[in-house]
């Protein structure tokens, strides 16, 4: 594999949990993979920290938490992917596998279940960090 396109990326980091996100950020890291680059993250608690970063744009990939409270996450990708002509990559974080057909139905364009496998994490997010930086389209 080629050199990554980017020094830094921004990952989006949703969950009004403090707790997820800090197991997130853990089982992730700054750099998910030798390949990757190293990752900046940027927290939202609330759905308005939410909305607000993603209408900036400038992101590289959103990981929502899809039991985050009062809005989750799965909900909120799915409005993504339709209002943002640009939208990153999503990532859902989804409480068990079944879970999945629902994550499918918000167009996530991948999952991470809980609870959280480090491995399995990081090579999902570096997954769609490459797929991203190599400028492969988002499929709606």
């Amino acid at each position: 594999m080629s050199a990554p396109a980017a020094d830094t990326v921004i990952v989006l980091l949703y969950s009004n949990s403090a707790q997820v996100r800090a197991q997130v950020r853990t089982a992730v890291g700054r750099r998910p993979a030798p390949d990757s680059p190293r990752i900046d993250w940027l927290e939202c608690a609330t759905n308005a920290e939410l909305v607000e970063q993603m209408d900036l744009g400038g992101l590289d990939l959103a990981i929502l938490d899809g039991e985050a409270q009062p809005t989750g996450g799965m909900g909120l990708a799915r409005q993504f992917k339709y209002e943002i002509d640009d939208c990153p990559p999503i990532i859902v974080l989804i409480a068990r596998p079944q879970d999945g057909w629902l994550a499918s139905w918000s167009l996530a364009d991948a999952v991470i279940s809980q609870p959280l496998d480090p491995v399995t994490a990081a090579q999902v997010v570096a997954d769609q960090l490459r797929r991203h930086l190599q400028g492969i389209p988002v499929v709606r």
